[in-house]
């Protein structure tokens, strides 16, 4: 950490130059003694990532960026804020800290708050945006957090892990035995200082197979912004053992779309099945990740079109947690009916179908955009239809 960044001059050539090509900056040249340029380009490129992702630390004056990768595996304040108001207690910490904006929210939450960060430079980093941020209560921890909490021996209401997906020797990972920390090798260690555990994942990670890697999980929170999965929250109890809570929330800047049901359940619940009737509903993207296509069905009373189309249909129109349309018109797929359509632009969606998106407008000459949209999928008598419907919203 060269805190000549922080001297003024120079926090002033950083803001000015945010919405400048780098190239041209590189190409005019960086007049600082004190600080290579490169460190300079790399400030702007990681602030400008923070804006919409971190803009409590992008408004704050003085902030110190660490380099792009950190702030791409940090949380955003959307989802670290709901995260923490999940759980509460006096105390917390977070064996893995990172960026530390988990820790931030964790703080409104908490009394006590401990940042563990292996990465030296990273932890000092994190200690001085803190202070820039006014945030006194949580203690900054230069060390390997699974070796703090052996050594340090001290209870906690809720240890708190995200583990890194970069593994030394195998790259890029998703199960969780190979991320970094292995927390289900360290399981019962970590029992051992808190009854409560959360884990923040990759949204890639199957459910299955994580239930299958963990032990004693109350609750799998599966959280999207904008319907595009950020991550997934395991909540574990120690020695819990009934039915596991899946819980879904689509956050959008004014909404939060919540559904929940419970594992077992979607086991041995069945779907009603139809034809396609007035209306169509797609699932929100956490809904699609969670698997739970037949509680949709039961909790909601309506009817899937196909088994594998997760697409459902019914007579009345409810607030679904998705997407809602008007279905217009239900055709066979064939070329004559969608000629005879004359459909020159229009917004299209493949469910449990044999072609892409790429390929149906190639085909058909349809541009995206425009009022209507198409549903190219499979029916309940595994018939290719084509559902032309307008949105409601």
């Amino acid at each position: 950490m060269n805190t000549a960044i922080l001297n003024t001059e120079i926090q002033e050539f950083i803001n000015t130059n945010l919405s400048s090509d780098i190239s041209k900056i590189l190409l005019k040249g960086i007049v600082f003694t004190s600080v290579e340029s490169k460190a300079i380009i790399e400030q702007i490129e990681a602030k400008k990532r923070c804006e919409k992702k971190l803009p409590s630390w992008f408004n704050t004056k003085n902030i110190y960026y660490p380099n792009k990768l950190n702030i791409e595996q940090t949380s955003s304040e959307i989802t670290a804020q709901y995260k923490s108001n999940l759980i509460s207690g006096e105390s917390i910490i977070d064996l893995t800290g990172g960026l530390g904006v988990d820790c931030f929210y964790f703080s409104k939450r908490f009394k006590t708050v401990k940042h563990c960060e292996i990465n030296e430079n990273l932890s000092k980093i994190v200690k001085h945006n803190y202070s820039q941020l006014g945030i006194k209560t949580i203690k900054t921890i230069n060390d390997d957090g699974i070796q703090y909490l052996k050594s340090f021996n001290q209870q906690f209401d809720w240890i708190y892990i995200d583990p890194s997906r970069r593994h030394d020797s195998k790259g890029k990972v998703f199960f969780l035995k190979d991320c970094l920390p292995n927390v289900p090798e360290h399981l019962s260690l970590l029992f051992k200082y808190s009854n409560n555990i959360m884990i923040k994942t990759s949204p890639l990670l199957d459910l299955s197979v994580g239930i299958g890697e963990l032990q004693h999980v109350k609750t799998i929170q599966i959280v999207a912004v904008n319907n595009e999965v950020k991550e997934l929250l395991w909540l574990l109890e120690n020695n819990y053992s009934g039915n596991i809570n899946i819980e879904t929330v689509n956050i959008k800047r004014h909404t939060k779309t919540h559904f929940k049901f419970l594992f077992e359940e979607e086991k041995n619940t069945e779907s009603k099945y139809s034809l396609p009737l007035s209306y169509l509903y797609e699932p929100n993207s956490a809904i699609l990740k969670s698997g739970g296509f037949n509680s949709i069905s039961k909790k909601l009373d309506v009817f899937k079109l196909h088994k594998h189309s997760h697409l459902y249909t019914g007579n009345r129109l409810i607030d679904f947690p998705g997407r809602c349309f008007k279905i217009e018109k239900n055709v066979p797929f064939n070329k004559k009916e969608l000629k005879q359509l004359s459909i020159k632009k229009a917004n299209i969606t493949t469910r449990n179908f044999p072609e892409t998106v790429q390929q149906i407008r190639k085909k058909f000459n349809i541009k995206d955009g425009g009022g209507y949209y198409l549903f190219f999928t499979t029916n309940i008598e595994n018939n290719k239809v084509v559902l032309i419907t307008s949105k409601v919203e």
